[in-house]
């Protein structure tokens, strides 16, 4: 499938009716680099300097929250497709064989044009539900374009399905997965809850496994100075804004 169908898909979905928006087309260089010298850019927005004017988790996360809430439907729609035209391009995607996304809410970014994306290209597609007897775990469940959806105790979208339909979390390829802030060395900053950290801890505990490829996607707004860490944190192995890719230095992807 064409690139230029990531942002036709995308547009279809969420456009209004009447005459479809102009697709948004990226041209900046879409490798992962080392961006660790070059901490400001032009164009791009002032991180959160938690590295000098330290703040709680709990305080971050509203102000994150805030401004990821703050962007307009077409900033967010806009980074949306920035976004997939961006991991649409990288290997890590190109040779999945299956990829997991997630329902976004709440001013996340949207993944799901990218999922549209890789149906259309015979891959395999997954979203999460909440695992029903592990609490804050994560099962992946197949996921194609006409799969019945009901909502989670979060008032989030998952897929039905039925249990032999799941798939183990090491035997994915790729995971594209939500955040609330981040900073350049990969650092993730969830909403709380450790459903991530917990299900993909086998990442952390036998650093020879691999897979999944862990890839964030956030506005950059969202960016921080440095994210604390916890012993039990994953950490992502890249993370995709509608501006940079950033790539962990000792990722396994």
């Amino acid at each position: 499938m064409h690139l230029g169908a990531v942002s036709r898909i995308a547009v279809c979905m969420s456009a209004p009716s009447g005459k479809p928006e102009a697709p948004f087309r990226p041209h900046l260089n879409l490798r992962f680099k080392d961006h660790g010298r070059h901490r400001h850019r032009r164009g791009m927005p002032p991180f959160i300097p938690t590295g000098i004017d330290p703040v709680t988790n709990k305080e971050l996360r509203g102000l994150l929250r805030r401004r990821r809430l703050n962007l307009s439907p077409r900033e967010q729609q806009l980074a949306s497709l920035a976004i997939t035209e961006r991991i649409a391009r990288l290997p890590e995607f190109r040779r999945a064989r299956h990829i997991a996304a997630y329902v976004g809410n709440k001013g996340e970014i949207d993944p799901m044009p990218l999922l549209h994306l890789a149906h259309a290209m015979n891959k395999h597609c997954y979203l999460p539900v909440l695992h029903p007897f592990l609490g804050g775990r994560l099962w992946f469940v197949p996921w194609t374009p006409g799969t019945p959806m009901q909502l989670n105790r979060f008032d989030i979208p998952e897929p039905l399905f039925e249990p032999r339909a799941i798939r183990k979390p090491r035997w994915l390829d790729l995971v594209v997965t939500p955040l609330l802030g981040f900073d350049e060395h990969c650092h993730r900053l969830g909403m709380g809850g450790g459903f991530y950290d917990r299900t993909f801890a086998h990442k952390r505990r036998l650093p020879a496994v691999a897979k999944p490829c862990l890839l964030g996607v956030a506005h950059d707004v969202q960016r921080c100075e440095s994210i604390s860490t916890a012993p039990w944190d994953v950490r992502l192995d890249g993370i995709v804004t509608p501006s940079r890719c950033y790539r962990c230095a000792t990722g396994n992807a």
